[in-house]
């Protein structure tokens, strides 16, 4: 009887819902007035939601006049260069950017080297959450497969550049804007991929547009899956991205949760030469080295239109992921496996957010993030997967706030900008473990300033001076240990052994924009205080061990510029001419190194594309990069040393109404290069090689 009364009174709601439809179209009808009076309403709201939805991106980029060396890849560029490759993958051909691929393919773990420098250096946000790991400062975006595909701009800013959310930039910031809810039309895209290595990848998105309710609605799944090149670098990812948003006249509330899941076989080490010349596609690790993570991440952000010239973000979020890997510590075959099993789980809950208020010659933005992190972290000896060798925890707090403002004088732009930070950190030991629990709290003050000079509508030049200091991941302070009890705990030391790393960067330079030029000329002087940089140690898993360096700096010119040669033909270049040195260090063994170059830092880089569009549903696109030899160490050693790299990618794209064919084609010129390197335990280089030729086909159909 319930039910039945539930049906009656839910088919009578949508009966009443259809007669106000009906009477609000014979309205429209017969009032030409009222109807175009509905049209300008809607167009106004979109106009106003679309201005809102982007403020907290805003805020933290602050805009083209800002003083800073920056890049931004847009919708259109993202569309031309994606193949639902990693993010790091994406941004090649970036100025002063390289790239690490551990498994030869375009998906797997991958990271970013700006001016050099690691990806843990780098500060990483999307729509304004912070996403560096709290504990160390790291990023796998390999846990967000396809997450490319969910991307609607990225912008690259280099130096200490402007102020984020979380940790501080030192090399430099990356921050992603991701699809926009309101300012897409309705679509439904299909995607199916497949590819060398056995490679693999299909996604559906959908995008509702803003819809009469005011609700708008954005969706994707992914799958993808591949070999890799290198052996047993085999990848299996699945993805969700999930948004959908209130648009009110002056209001919007919005909803996102993305989950990833990704597993694979290790590929995180290199091969020695002898072991390339006999396989190229050698990979050292053992076949049971294995991980498998998933991540979440879920935020709510209000938004609200102060006035005309004011507005606020709050973004409340959570992150989440869980997993295991699997290492060899000892002999690994069916006599003795030698396997350990470490596990990671965290739970991270912040907010952040960011007003911001312009008038008559004068911009003002201020913003702020608070959030509180704890990870465990266990480890088994397998097989037995009950008993665990221990349990630990590390707990991370961080609160953050920023200043920005720009004021015009004349043909002047003056800039400043101030963030407050307090980070604190806990560590509580196994029960077993024999020692009390360990914590560090910092404070830091990092100002920058800058003017910006309009010489003419078309031209500017800019200077800067900006000051970050930064905390020293878990990682560093443990000195590699991934559990500290009492038979290590002299040996690590107390927390502040390794001290926060100090960055003072200097950057000038020009910018010219016409309808067809438009170019770049940038200047940088970072001078480093107690940078941490790898020592020549390796930890019990293989991975670099770090240390202070009282003194070392990076100097360079970066030079950007893009053509439009004719309506159909676009020319794009950028270069990177660059000098790093490390006054002074001594390594574990007692060796004293003076004025040496700091490692993976090429003197040279450079990218060139090309983009040709003959006909209006063919395009083609052709993009080289070079990298110049470097250190793989920080003794300046000549007989560790990455060679240089020059590869060239292409691809080509047929489109006709909604089908779109985009063949894509890897290291054309067959290069058997390397990304990167690093050393042994015993002192030997190992490269991660680029894989040879490759090609990877897109179908694409849009509805």
């Amino acid at each position: 009887m319930t039910a039945f009364r539930f049906a009656q009174r839910a088919a009578g709601a949508r009966r009443l819902r259809r007669a106000f439809a009906a009477i609000a179209a014979l309205w429209g009808a017969f009032n030409p007035l009222a109807a175009q009076a509905t049209r300008d309403s809607t167009r106004a709201a979109r106009d106003t939601v679309r201005s809102l939805e982007g403020v907290t991106v805003r805020a933290i980029r602050w805009g083209d006049d800002a003083p800073v060396s920056q890049s931004t890849l847009g919708p259109r560029e993202i569309e031309q260069r994606n193949l639902g490759q990693d993010i790091p993958l994406l941004l090649q051909g970036t100025p002063s950017l390289t790239i690490k691929s551990e498994t030869g393919s375009p998906w797997g773990y991958s990271y970013v080297r700006l001016r050099g420098m690691e990806h843990r250096r780098l500060n990483f946000t999307m729509d304004g959450i912070p996403l560096n790991d709290p504990e160390d400062h790291v990023l796998y975006f390999a846990d967000f497969p396809d997450l490319s595909n969910s991307i609607q701009s990225v912008q690259v800013q280099r130096g200490v550049g402007t102020s984020s959310a979380g940790v501080a930039a030192y090399a430099g910031s990356v921050n992603l804007e991701t699809v926009s809810l309101a300012g897409h039309p309705r679509a439904l895209d299909v995607q199916l991929q497949a590819g060398a290595f056995a490679s693999r990848r299909g996604s559906v998105e959908y995008h509702s547009g803003l819809l009469p309710s005011r609700l708008a609605f954005y969706g994707r799944g992914s799958a993808l899956t591949t070999d890799g090149y290198r052996r047993h670098a085999g990848i299996d990812g699945r993805s969700l991205f999930l948004s959908g948003g209130w648009f009110g006249d002056r209001d919007i509330v919005k909803l996102t949760y993305t989950a990833g899941s990704f597993a694979d076989t290790m590929a995180y080490t290199g091969a020695t030469l002898a072991q390339l010349n006999l396989d190229r596609r050698h990979n050292p690790l053992n076949p049971a080295e294995r991980d498998e993570f998933g991540e979440r991440l879920l935020s709510v952000a209000y938004t609200r239109a102060l006035g005309v010239r004011s507005s606020i973000a709050t973004t409340v979020y959570r992150i989440a992921a869980a997993g295991d890997f699997d290492v060899c510590l000892a002999r690994c075959d069916s006599a003795a496996p030698g396997l350990q099993n470490f596990n990671l789980d965290f739970a991270w809950l912040g907010v952040t957010s960011a007003w911001s208020w312009s008038g008559d010659g004068l911009r003002i933005s201020a913003g702020g993030n608070a959030n509180t992190y704890a990870r465990d972290h266990s480890a088994y000896a397998r097989p037995n997967l009950t008993t665990p060798l221990y349990f630990n925890t590390g707990h991370k707090r961080d609160v953050s706030g920023f200043v920005k403002a720009a004021r015009d004088v004349g043909a002047l732009t003056l800039f400043g900008d101030l963030q407050l930070r307090a980070a604190s950190f806990r560590y509580t030991p196994d029960a077993n473990a024999g020692i009390a629990g360990l914590g560090m709290d910092w404070s830091f003050v990092n100002p920058k300033g800058g003017i910006t000079w309009h010489i003419a509508s078309l031209l500017s030049a800019y200077a800067s001076y900006g000051v970050h200091t930064r905390e020293p991941g878990r990682e560093d302070m443990f000195a590699g240990f991934d559990n500290v009890d009492m038979r290590n705990v002299a040996f690590v030391g107390t927390l502040d052994r390794i001290r926060p790393e100090r960055v003072r960067d200097l950057e000038a330079g020009l910018r010219m924009a016409t309808t067809r030029l438009s170019a770049a000329v940038n200047l940088f002087d970072m001078r480093f205080e107690h940078e941490i940089l790898p020592i020549g140690v390796l930890s019990n898993i293989g991975t670099p061990l770090r240390k202070n360096v009282p003194q070392s700096r990076r100097r360079g010119v970066e030079l950007d510029a893009a053509i439009h040669a004719l309506p159909s033909l676009q020319l794009g270049g950028n270069a990177t001419l660059m000098t790093s040195r490390i006054a002074e260090y001594t390594n574990r063994q007692g060796m004293v190194f003076r004025d040496v170059p700091a490692l993976l830092t090429p003197r040279f880089m450079s990218a060139q594309r090309i983009t040709w569009s003959p006909a209006r549903a063919l395009s083609l696109g052709v993009e080289g990069r070079y990298a110049g030899a470097s250190q793989l160490t920080n003794a300046d050693d000549p007989s560790l040393v990455l060679p240089a790299t020059w590869q060239v990618d292409a691809s080509i794209t047929a489109q006709r109404g909604r089908h779109r064919l985009t063949l894509f084609g890897n290291n054309l010129g067959n290069s058997r290069g390397y990304s990167t390197g690093n050393v042994s335990s015993s002192g030997r280089a190992r490269y991660f090689v680029l894989a040879p030729l490759n090609l990877h086909l897109l179908a694409q159909v849009v509805y």
